[in-house]
């Protein structure tokens, strides 16, 4: 793969571990993490509250020992150095081949093509290629078919078991076999010389396809076996370029600003903090002072003990991980203070609480009592954290009354056979921060159609929960409203500024003070943030001094969808419809891309922001 390049945030997404990529002359899978190389171009980066809540989180799920550490370092990069190029093995995948050759059968739109393995294969010109038997080259393309099970596990079908409806020793060609253009399953066959053959129409048959063999192909030995493991589940038909053979399994964290010391300082840098993850004792502590030049040096005003227990601190005051990311993120935001954080240039943060004259325009005729605060936030750096993948179906979104989990799917699939470091990456940008009185909420909250109108979603939200196995609750109608609002916020935002919508993302804070209380924090950042220009222009903090009339303009466009009145009409609750977590919400008018809503476009409805078509007067938004 020495000429195919993906970016860092690539790899942390959309093509990790264990995910098909195509090639030009076949498909891949990324290997898992023991076979990133080269450790000289990656970065250690340093996030305490992110490892701390990973290291609690694996070891509960037995995935690592008590004690251990977990290490966040960024993907490898291309940069040649001592003729060794860095880099991420894939290997490949899947091994079943077709011929571009096609063959009329004489048969009415019937046409085919061989089927061969990879191993069948010969190399012409660094190309593999298959040789028939009049010796010509034939080009061939990978097989687009797989199976795999909900538990992330991947194989080729077994083609030969399958259509010789059982073990065979057959050794006649097979081939795929497709009438029209269609490519429907009931169209599409894979046939064998011998008469045998399988449609796959009958491979989405339950049991069709046998059992799941446990199969990760992605975690290979360095001795070439797999690393197979037990699994009872059934296989299951797959397309491999299809979009639920991957969804990774994300979490990210805003950096806060932390009051530090010399000591803290110095241990916070990665090439400090990478030769002391293994100090879990002070005696290991002490050995590695001793035996390392460069730590010994560094350290040398401070005492082994003192070294030892600031590594063991508890995260600071504020960030408590038991807390979810999303509490110290809202406390620092919402504190009222004129300046949060460090305004130089290599600082984590920096915000600005504005006055309400600032953002408050006297000539803009708006209700704003909901709207609290505004903060204007120069410059933050977000981590963001690949920890495993599913197939077939997406992460569950966690809410748990607003605190933000990192809980591993327990259909999650593992990212290395043996866990010492995540891949991650850090990104900078700036955004604005609302928030939202709780108070004036609660009185919104109290009214006749809004109750009506919560009770409208909570149906709509059981049918899916019944359908789903979703072990969760409702996350409330306060949170919908705030969501909502953010949606709202990055379509105008997206508008005024001139990036794309795909650059923007959202925090919600939705918080409580425990898990049946009223809500007591509320909020919402809206922010970009890349590694490159995106996310840095100072478009969004322009935004945040006429934040009245940007918020006139967002819920003036929410007024009236082009779906209409479809749209507005919408109920959640029907038992034909699959977006039952949508209120009044469609791509017209609140959806946005999903890498930019941290809850996958669920929990909206524009209904509760500004009165629609519908006439239902639910909307906090006069």
């Amino acid at each position: 793969m020495s000429n195919d390049h993906l970016r860092l945030s690539q790899v942390i997404s959309t093509f990790g571990p264990g995910a098909m990529v195509d090639l030009p002359n076949h498909s891949v899978i990324i290997a898992g993490l023991e076979r990133w190389h080269d450790e000289t171009t990656s970065k250690t980066i340093v996030e305490p509250r992110l490892s701390e809540r990973l290291e609690r989180d694996f070891a509960a799920n037995g995935l690592i020992a008590d004690g251990d550490r977990i290490l966040l370092k960024t993907p490898p990069r291309l940069i040649e150095k001592d003729n060794v190029k860095p880099g991420v093995e894939a290997f490949v995948f899947p091994e079943w081949f077709v011929t571009t050759r096609v063959e009329h059968t004489g048969r009415d739109g019937v046409q085919r093509r061989r089927l061969v393995h990879w191993r069948a294969l010969d190399t012409v010109k660094s190309k593999r290629v298959f040789k028939g038997d009049d010796g010509k080259a034939v080009d061939v393309t990978p097989l687009r078919f797989v199976g795999g099970c909900k538990k992330g596990h991947l194989q080729d079908l077994p083609w030969t078991w399958l259509v010789h409806a059982g073990p065979s020793a057959c050794k006649e060609g097979m081939w795929l076999e497709e009438r029209g253009t269609s490519a429907s399953p009931e169209d599409t066959s894979i046939v064998c010389d011998c008469g045998g053959r399988f449609s796959l129409r009958d491979a989405f048959a339950p049991k069709r396809l046998g059992k799941c063999g446990g199969h990760r192909p992605w975690l290979k030995s360095f001795d070439g076996r797999n690393s197979d493991e037990e699994c009872s589940e059934d296989l299951r038909f797959l397309t491999r370029t299809a979009t639920n053979t991957y969804f990774p399994q994300v979490v990210s964290v805003i950096s806060l600003p932390q009051r530090q010391g010399e000591l803290e300082r110095l241990l916070a840098l990665p090439e400090y903090a990478e030769l002391l993850v293994n100090a879990k004792t002070l005696e290991s502590l002490e050995m590695l002072l001793s035996i390392i030049p460069k730590l010994r040096d560094a350290f040398a005003k401070f005492s082994a003990d003192a070294v030892f227990a600031a590594l063991n601190r508890p995260t600071p005051e504020g960030s408590n991980v038991s807390l979810g990311f999303h509490g110290p993120e809202f406390d620092t935001f919402a504190s009222g203070d004129a300046r949060i954080g460090d305004p130089s240039p290599g600082s984590t943060l920096y915000a600005e609480t504005l006055p309400p004259e600032k953002w408050i325009d006297t000539n803009v005729e708006f209700d704003l009592s909901l709207i609290k605060n505004v903060v204007a936030v120069h410059h933050l750096r977000e981590v963001v954290c690949l920890y495993g993948f599913t197939r077939f179906d997406a992460p569950p979104a966690q809410f748990d009354d607003g605190l933000e989990e990192v809980r591993l799917s327990v259909e999650g699939a593992r990212l290395s056979q043996s866990t010492s470091w995540l891949p991650a990456v850090e990104q900078f940008g700036e955004g604005i921060f609302v928030e939202i009185d709780p108070s004036r909420v609660a009185g919104w909250l109290s009214k006749e159609q809004v109750e009506l109108r919560e009770a409208k979603l909570l149906v709509g939200f059981n049918a899916w929960k019944t359908k789903t196995g979703y072990v969760g609750d409702f996350p409330g109608l306060s949170y919908v409203l705030v969501h909502s609002l953010a949606h709202a916020l990055m379509a105008e935002i997206a508008l005024e500024c001139g990036y794309p919508s795909s650059a923007l993302k959202e925090r919600v804070y939705a918080l409580r003070s425990d898990r049946s209380g009223p809500f007591t924090r509320l909020g919402l950042l809206i922010y970009s943030a890349s590694a490159g220009a995106q996310g840095t222009l100072g478009g969004i903090v322009a935004q945040s001094r006429r934040f009245a009339s940007l918020l006139k303009s967002a819920l003036a466009r929410l007024e009236f969808c082009s779906n209409d009145p479809i749209c507005a009409d919408h109920e959640p609750g029907q038992k034909d419809d699959d977006r039952r977590l949508l209120g009044a919400a469609c791509p017209s008018c609140l959806l946005v891309p999903e890498t930019s809503c941290e809850k996958q476009n669920q929990f909206l409805d524009r209904a509760v922001l500004v009165e629609t078509l519908a006439r239902d007067s639910s909307g906090a938004f006069r």
